[in-house]
């Protein structure tokens, strides 16, 4: 399949400190990666949603607060069309 000399210029090429060095330093980048995954992986999620000023209304507040279908007559009806 492959001539002598393919195979020879193949096994210098995988064999060079180059490849090596790129190897090895891509063996620790993935264990590191793997061992931060593993750290993280049993946390639950902290994502707290901001609260954007609402508070929640004591009941003697609602009070006051109407529904839609007992307010005044908001007047679009009586709104003419020019």
């Amino acid at each position: 399949m492959f001539s002598a000399e393919v195979r020879r210029m193949l096994v210098q090429v995988i064999g060079s400190w180059q490849v090596l060095a790129v190897t090895g330093v891509l063996i620790v980048y993935f264990s590191l990666v793997n061992y931060v995954a593993k750290i993280y992986h049993g946390r639950p999620n902290r994502f707290i949603m901001p609260r954007f000023g609402f508070r929640k209304r004591a009941p003697d507040e609602m009070a006051g607060v109407q529904d839609l279908s007992e307010a005044e007559d908001l007047g679009l009806e009586d709104a003419e069309i020019k």
